[in-house]
């Protein structure tokens, strides 16, 4: 009888875990399947808003170049053809420039003396049209814009290989496509008459206030469980977690539990948490010119744990910052004796996180870190990474400001990996682009990702902004990235992630 009793407690004990730990996990996931649908929302409509302006820039020089071609329509093409070509050559994106005399094409520069009607019908609001090809170039869409003045009239155009990759840069998984009038055209470079379609999550459609274009963002059948899956794995654990720990046995669960902070709070105070070393190189050299601080939890039974087993949890459970402070402190103690030694200033980034950015503390830490290097012998770059979203609050920009005045360089680590990267660009003020070495691992292999890696690199050149590349392995890899002006360059091919004292011992020698 005691054990017939004490096998039904059992499985009421189960019964009850189960049933309480039901509730809160669909809840919980119903909740996040909302947040999860305003995330994309807000991604999507940012990704608009970024098309666009990317659109208008490209307008502006087809634009300009058809407002200096205009007072030359009517003159001989022999007599104005070179200045057709010298725009071709001076403005960027502008595929052919043409001149227009009542509604005739009469001069090209791709064939000099032409003769074509066109057909002012063809032009939304009279001055753009999608084309999914011409005579010369049948399979490669287009877009010409029109300027005209009486009889005048002067054609440019813009070449759909141009559209098309930022389409594919700043979409990546999202569904993007350029709307002109009833043509529309999407980022495999086609473009279509058809229906625009429905984008089944998050759709957002932005309509550019200076061009007759708009663009229209959205993401797939069932990205929202996708997002969810990818983004929220640690939030889907705790809602399991909270799920066991309202049964019957919570008492039990909830002293396990606690048990991984209660570790990693005895391992920050047993200074356990020690920084790792990987060269970064000048783009232009071999010699080291800074390293990427790496977080490494030295255990006493473990040994040596890998970052992805404690970092996230970490973060969520708020010891990051004190453990990033520990971090800060050790490197300083270690590499501020080695600091009179450099002979330029010494690059060293440190990760930070969403949990960094909710107060000013991070400031008091900086100055504390460059106090202990001679003045002007080291450049901190601080590597914002997208696993919690960084918003930008009052607090957060303040915080930029000061870290600004310090002459702290901020960097978005794994650009174009994560949802946030082009917000970030748009919303605080960076200095650096961390390439991802899934990007740099595709050069020679993957045709669409080295087209992507050259689009970052020329954002990158646009925006002003220095590049730092991940994951080299390679020669191949290298000369790659040097020959495109990439500043620094990281990865196997120069050093392993080390500890201090063989980093120290190898940099006399680099």
């Amino acid at each position: 009888m005691p054990l017939k009793a004490q096998t039904r407690s059992r499985r009421r004990r189960i019964a009850v875990t189960l049933v309480s730990g039901l509730l809160p996990v669909l809840l919980g996931a119903a909740i996040l399947y909302m947040q999860a649908g305003r995330a994309l929302k807000q991604d999507t409509e940012q990704i608009a808003e970024e098309a666009v302006r990317q659109f208008d820039l490209m307008l502006d020089n087809t634009a300009q170049a058809a407002r200096e071609l205009l007072p030359l329509s009517g003159k001989s093409c022999s007599d104005v053809n070179l200045a057709l070509r010298e725009q071709v050559t001076r403005r960027p994106f502008v595929r052919s420039t043409n001149l227009v005399w009542d509604n005739n094409l009469y001069c090209s520069s791709l064939f000099g003396d032409f003769e074509e009607k066109i057909n002012p019908g063809d032009y939304t609001q009279g001055a753009l049209w999608l084309m999914n090809g011409n005579p010369v170039t049948p399979n490669t869409s287009l877009l010409v814009y029109r300027l005209s003045e009486g009889k005048k009239g002067a054609l440019t155009t813009l070449d759909g290989y141009h559209l098309g990759n930022v389409l594919r840069l700043i979409g990546r998984q999202t569904l993007l496509l350029l709307q002109v009038g009833p043509d529309w055209m999407s980022a495999d470079g086609k473009v279509h008459r058809e229906a625009v379609p429905e984008l089944p999550v998050a759709q957002s459609r932005l309509t550019s206030g200076r061009y007759a274009f708009a663009v229209e963002a959205g993401f797939p059948k069932g990205e929202t469980w996708r997002y969810m899956s990818s983004e929220y794995p640690p939030l889907f654990s705790l809602l399991i977690f909270f799920g066991v720990i309202a049964g019957s046995i919570g008492h039990f669960l909830q002293k396990r539990s606690s048990s991984p902070t209660h570790e990693m709070q005895r391992a920050l105070e047993a200074s356990e948490f020690i920084p790792y070393f990987q060269p970064v190189v000048h783009g232009d050299g071999k010699n080291w010119s800074g390293a990427e601080v790496l977080m490494r939890w030295k255990h006493p039974k473990e040994g040596l744990v890998r970052p992805d087993l404690f970092i996230p949890f970490a973060e969520h459970s708020g010891l990051i910052v004190p453990m990033t402070r520990s971090l800060m402190r050790q490197t300083a103690a270690l590499l501020g004796p080695q600091s009179a030694r450099f002979n330029e200033p010494f690059h060293i980034g440190i990760n930070i996180t969403a949990s960094h950015c909710q107060d000013l503390e991070l400031i008091k830490d900086c100055r504390e870190f460059l106090d202990a290097f001679q003045p002007g012998s080291i450049q901190l770059v601080l590597e914002l990474t997208e696993r919690e979203l960084i918003e930008p609050t009052a607090i957060t920009l303040q915080l930029f400001g000061q870290l600004r005045e310090l002459g702290v360089k901020i960097a978005i680590d794994d650009f174009g990996t994560g949802h946030s990267s082009l917000g970030y660009l748009r919303q605080f003020n960076v200095d650096y682009l961390k390439i991802d070495q899934s990007f740099v691992a595709m050069i020679g292999i993957d045709t669409l990702s080295s087209h992507i890696l050259d689009s970052i690199i020329d954002l990158a050149v646009k925006l002003d902004l220095a590049l730092v590349a991940e994951g080299v392995e390679t020669l191949e890899q290298s000369d790659y990235l040097r020959a495109h002006q990439v500043n620094f360059l990281q990865g196997y091919l120069y050093g392993k992630p080390m500890p201090a004292a063989e980093f120290i011992s190898a940099l006399s020698n680099h």
